[in-house]
């Protein structure tokens, strides 16, 4: 959360926002939490898109992606 507020309130807030997203996946991987290092990587996926960095971004989606397989054939 801390990293989405520095994001949200200026430009300079996007290098801290980035060392938050970055740490909570770290620390979601230790607690093996996936559903947090999912929402942390979607976040800092979404800054880096803002910042031109488009396939690092969808790269470290796709690592996660396969993660959640479960309930795809699921109809809606």
């Amino acid at each position: 959360m801390k990293g989405e507020l520095l994001v949200a309130r200026d430009q300079a807030g996007n290098i801290d926002g980035e060392a938050c997203f970055r740490k909570a996946i770290q620390i979601a991987r230790r607690q093996e939490s996936r559903w947090w290092e999912l929402r942390a990587r979607i976040s800092l996926a979404r800054l880096l898109a803002k910042q031109g960095k488009r396939e690092e971004s969808r790269t470290m989606l796709a690592e996660i992606y396969g993660w959640f397989t479960e309930g795809f054939d699921t109809a809606i």
